[in-house]
């Protein structure tokens, strides 16, 4: 059990980062300073997590004559090459992309839009590892595909206020985002994967740090915005976004797998949502509500096939 609720709590902590970011700009800070401070934190917080990992490892050395439980520690080496870590820090750039285009679509729609079109990245990665493989989807995947993308059309409130009222460039800002974050995952797992997971985010993270330093400059280091409420706001994302969520999945995540950790993976939308309507008081109406569950049946539609074909649930006969 706390391996679930260990993941689950990693998928909730994403999901009020988009509720952090407008009040952010609510107080007047921009989108480079927003970004740039999640991730100084998420950095720190990241090699701060390396030393006390390595510290913990030197702990539990194994003692002459003595059998080491090595299902106590964690797989993987903390001693890479150069080489290997500067992949690792390409690998991380597609977070930094990511975060700069979902933030900057919350300027356009409302946060509960905004993360209904980031999990567009779903079917995105299926659409991408298709195209790679060139093997067209089953007709499971299809399936889901389509539920996934009615669920959104109802939940983007289409139905209700249709194509006329709908920000094109939110929306186009939100897509952009689900395609960077379908490129993290579907590469950030292949990239060094003899590493320990530990010290791969660490260099990931710092990797998305260097490159968001070269597109917007850090002023805020030195003109003393850095010790202003921003800094509040760096502390929030950078623990709910760039530290807490990795950490907890990678303990979370090997043991209940990865199908199971996606369908629990998808409560960050709702969180998102209930925060976009209790917090920033954004109107979510009836129909929003239901496009919201269909797209979180979309979702679990592959996994809960996969356990009804082993027989480890109900027939879909």
């Amino acid at each position: 059990m706390k391996y679930y609720v260990a993941v689950l709590a990693g998928a909730m902590s994403y999901g009020i980062l988009s509720t952090i970011v407008v009040l952010a700009y609510g107080r007047g800070y921009q989108l480079g300073e927003v970004v740039g401070s999640q991730l100084l934190i998420g950095v720190i917080l990241s090699w701060l997590l390396v030393i006390y990992t390595k510290f913990k490892q030197s702990r539990k050395k194994r003692p002459a004559g003595q059998v080491q439980d090595a299902a106590r520690l964690p797989s993987g080496s903390l001693r890479l090459k150069w080489k290997q870590r500067v992949i690792l820090m390409v690998a991380g750039t597609p977070t930094v992309i990511t975060g700069l285009v979902y933030y900057q679509s919350l300027r356009y729609i409302p946060a509960s839009l905004a993360i209904i079109l980031l999990f567009q990245f779903t079917w995105i990665s299926v659409l991408i590892q298709a195209l790679m493989r060139r093997q067209r989807p089953n007709k499971v995947t299809l399936f889901t595909l389509l539920v996934l993308f009615g669920g959104t059309l109802i939940a983007a409130g289409f139905l209700e206020q249709g194509l006329g009222k709908i920000n094109v460039w939110g929306i186009a800002l939100g897509l952009m985002s689900a395609v960077s974050y379908s490129l993290f995952v579907l590469f950030s797992g292949k990239v060094v994967p003899e590493a320990h997971p530990v010290y791969r985010s660490a260099w990931m993270v710092t990797g998305g740090f260097v490159l968001l330093c070269i597109l917007f400059p850090p002023a805020f280091l030195f003109n003393g915005l850095l010790w202003s409420p921003l800094l509040v706001i760096g502390l929030l994302l950078g623990f709910f976004g760039a530290f807490i969520p990795p950490v907890l999945f990678v303990y979370g995540v090997p043991h209940i797998g990865g199908g199971m950790a996606g369908i629990m993976g998808a409560v960050e939308l709702p969180v998102a949502v209930l925060m976009s309507a209790t917090v920033l008081r954004e109107h979510v109406s009836g129909w929003q509500w239901i496009g919201v569950a269909v797209v979180l049946v979309g979702v679990a539609l592959p996994e809960l096939y996969r356990l009804s074909r082993s027989g480890r649930m109900f027939s879909w006969q």
